[in-house]
């Protein structure tokens, strides 16, 4: 018999799919009967373990790998050969390069075979001439029985490749020619295994090629590149008639800033202002710095000009003042076509600069939130790793189809890992909702209060490239997941499934689950409290700190060098991917994500307001019992004031204790809830998705512009009423209210004669049972104080 609301249990069964799950993977590396088939492999019996790839599920491939040949004979039409080789096993088929008119070719190519799909117990690999017109010539093969395959298991030394002499179609008797090969069976730890050609990935061609292969990328060295403009001397205007208004423009890359304008007017201005750009080593750009004249607000002349490469500045690693320097301004215009001003070379303006390329910030390319690396630039400045991160990223379960492909939904996915300034993106595993990658990696942690990002992506460059004319292709994001190290036990293995969330126009939705297995690892107990006692950034960000405008247009300005130089490398880390993983639009406006905030203030305010209500019991007497202990506790820490402090850290000790039993057992992970994003509005959700500046239609963006007034109407009030408290604080001593003020300093040198004559533990015990009177001694009405505090005045009335 069932009962129960449906709709309630349908409800619970998503909150229960949005939930981490635990799993149980068969992790580690297990060699039963010494391999794969037969005896061949090289090991003692029983089954061996290894810790290389422990915290991945073990996946057997039998690797080929085709080095040379030597000998081969030349076609007998052609006089030449132009061989290439075609590795056969099952119906899986891959094919080498071919070259042309080489008798002695070398390949060195490796190809991969899943051992889950081998279904045949022969490896063939034929030697083919590459024909122009019609089927291409049959030189000969070399066949290979499974069960006599080797099996090799890494740390041990690459299998030695052999020469084998080709056998005719028949296998009836040899023929001229030989092949130098090796085969052996190994799992996803061999060193051939990223580089290898996949079996699974045969529809890929071209460029697509590299795209799937798994890589490990690093961030470029960013710094941070600080222009002190001091002043400038002799600038002369184009205009002799008027005072310059001067300012500076620097620009480094794409980043352009300018300082003020100089408030004396005159041909010696002084500014004295810092500008900050990102640069990223190697240092390819240039300083660009121009002096110019704002001679219309529309107009500005360029009064003189320098380029300066960044290899000239001295690199700063505390706050010590850098050496300035006068540099001589080159004339704007000044060149080839103006032969008769060469003269004025002779007589320059110069500007008075102080660069220096910062080593001790952290260059910030993430959100402080979730950040993942802490350390300063400069290396000289790195203390030692306090712990090791392990990854292994396993599979990926029920992931909905991103593409159509021949009819039918199909998803081509790889998992991107971030932490620190190590990046790591698995193999692409080819049209599957279910993809199997486990890849195990590894990073030195230098701060547990840290945070991992992995994203799950659908790659869309499996054809060579974009293609001419279009769009350019983009990898679409299936979903994300963030572990922050503090939250990890050490030395633990943690199993677990991932929900991938990712949130849409239309609302929430699950993409998919992500399972990982991940153990943090501790190196000491020693540097772990040492690190807790010391700030998060380098002390550089709190001697000499950026404003809040300068952390956020720096931060966007080094994501876009990181994007760029990833997106460089072959195969590129494109720019969405990197975007997305560090979170680009975390600093836009929204809707949901400000109702998100406003509740978590709540939840955190409700704590003290069940403390305030839970007092209002006791005072009310609403259970006797409990009111009666308050009062005993109360007064035992009147006559022994000394246990006041050890009473209040033992009751937290002891609460402490009491909440390990229910502390959490698995990661934290993307919670919908907190986020706001299960009742979120349609519409609000469609202005989080809207460009910026928007380009919706003009009643939209009114009906909007609308609801912010009204939103922002409540937070005005609010503020209104936090900055009316204050100031009557403010009026009890500033005689805004004589009377207010005069009975209030007639009161405190009352209670000040009061206190100097009564002892402390009689004005303590009297207030305190005084506040937690019966409520038969209590009255309805509003207290004296409340009463007195109300009719002070604030400046409301000034308002307009």
């Amino acid at each position: 018999m069932h009962s129960g609301n449906p709709r309630q249990a349908h409800h619970n069964d998503d909150q229960d799919d949005y939930n981490v799950k635990d799993t149980n993977p068969d992790l580690g590396e297990r060699w039963p009967n010494g391999g794969a088939y037969g005896g061949r492999g090289w090991m003692s019996g029983g089954e061996r373990f290894t810790t290389t790839y422990d915290l991945v599920e073990q996946m057997f491939y039998l690797y080929v790998r085709v080095v040379k040949a030597k000998d081969l004979p030349p076609s007998s039409v052609t006089g030449s050969c132009d061989p290439y080789i075609e590795v056969k096993l099952g119906n899986y088929k891959g094919r080498t390069r071919h070259f042309e008119k080489k008798m002695n070719p070398e390949w060195n190519q490796v190809f991969a075979f899943s051992k889950e799909r081998i279904q045949s117990s022969t490896l063939e690999v034929f030697v083919k001439d590459k024909e122009m017109v019609g089927r291409d010539d049959y030189i000969g093969r070399v066949i290979f029985d499974l069960n006599e395959v080797p099996t090799r298991v890494p740390p041990d030394s690459p299998l030695a490749p052999q020469w084998y002499r080709l056998e005719d179609r028949r296998g009836q008797g040899k023929v001229r020619g030989d092949i130098m090969i090796a085969v052996w069976m190994g799992t996803q730890a061999d060193e051939a295994f990223p580089e290898a050609w996949h079996s699974d990935a045969a529809p890929v061609f071209g460029e697509g090629v590299q795209n799937i292969r798994s890589k490990v990328y690093v961030s470029p060295k960013l710094w941070y590149l600080r222009v002190n403009v001091v002043e400038a001397q002799d600038v002369i205007p184009n205009d002799k008639n008027r005072q310059p208004e001067v300012f500076v423009k620097v620009q480094v890359g794409n980043q352009v800033l300018k300082t003020q304008i100089c408030p004396t007017r005159g041909s010696n201005p002084i500014w004295n202002e810092d500008l900050v750009f990102v640069a990223a080593e190697p240092f390819e750009e240039q300083l660009y710095l121009t002096v110019e004249d704002r001679v219309h607000p529309s107009k500005d002349d360029v009064l003189g000009k320098i380029n300066l490469p960044l290899t000239n500045f001295e690199k700063r690693l505390d706050h010590r003042p850098v050496h300035s320097r006068w540099f001589n301004l080159e004339k704007f215009g000044f060149g080839v076509l103006e032969p008769d001003r060469r003269k004025e070379q002779k007589f320059a303006s110069r500007i008075h600069l102080r660069v220096c390329l910062e080593g001790g910030y952290h260059v910030l390319d993430e959100s402080t939130m979730y950040i993942s690396d802490q350390r300063p630039t400069a290396r000289q400045l790195w203390k030692q790793p306090v712990g090791i991160l392990e990854v292994g990223i396993l599979a990926a379960q029920g992931l909905l189809p991103m593409k159509m492909k021949d009819g039918r939904g199909s998803t081509d996915a790889y998992c991107v890992a971030k932490y620190s300034q190590k990046w790591v993106r698995t193999r692409t595993v080819l049209d599957t909702l279910n993809p199997k990658w486990n890849e195990q990696y590894t990073w030195e942690v230098y701060d547990p209060c840290t945070v991992i990002t992995l994203g799950v992506f659908d790659n869309n460059h499996l054809g060579g490239g974009e293609k001419t004319g279009t769009a350019p292709t983009r990898d679409s994001r299936i979903g994300k997941v963030r572990i922050r190290l503090s939250t990890l036990e050490a030395h633990r293995t943690y199993t677990h499934s991932y929900p991938l969330l990712v949130l849409h126009p239309h609302g929430v939705k699950k993409m998919g689950e992500l399972q990982l297995a991940i153990r943090f690892t501790t190196l000491s107990l020693a540097n772990m409290i040492y690190l807790y006692q010391h700030p998060l950034l380098p002390k550089m960000h709190y001697l000499h700190p950026f404003t809040v405008n300068q952390v956020e247009n720096l931060r966007y300005q080094a994501m876009n060098i990181v994007a760029v130089r990833l997106g460089r490398a072959e195969p590129p880390l494109r720019k969405e991917v990197v975007e997305n993983m560090l979170d680009v639009d975390s600093h836009m406006w929204s809707m949901r994500r400000s109702k998100a905030n406003f509740f978590r203030i709540m939840s955190l305010l409700s704590g003290m307001l069940s403390m305030t209500r839970w007092f209002g019991e006791v005072c009310n007497w609403r259970n006797p019992v409990t009111s009666v202990l308050v009062h005993i506790l109360f007064l035992i820490l009147i006559w022994y004031p000394e246990l006041i402090c050890p009473t209040l850290f033992l009751y937290m000790f002891l609460i402490g204790l009491w909440n390990y039993r229910f502390r959490p057992r698995h990661p934290p992970h993307m919670d919908p809830k907190l986020s706001w994003a299960e009742a979120v509005h349609p519409d609000e959700l469609d202005e989080e998705f809207d460009t910026f500046p928007t380009s919706k239609p003009q009643d939209i963006v009114r009906m909007r512009y609308d609801r912010l007034r009204s939103v922002a109407g409540r937070i005005q009030t609010v503020a209104g009423d936090i900055a009316t408290q204050g100031e009557r604080f403010e009026s009890l001593l500033s005689w805004r209210d004589p009377r207010a003020t005069s009975l209030f300093i007639a009161f405190c040198l009352c209670a000040a004669v009061v206190l100097y004559v009564t002892p402390f533990r009689v004005v303590a015990l009297v207030a305190g049972l005084y506040y937690l009177r019966h409520p038969r001694f209590r009255s309805k009405l509003p207290s004296v104080p409340s009463n007195f505090f109300k009719r002070l005045p604030a400046r409301t009335d000034s308002l307009l």
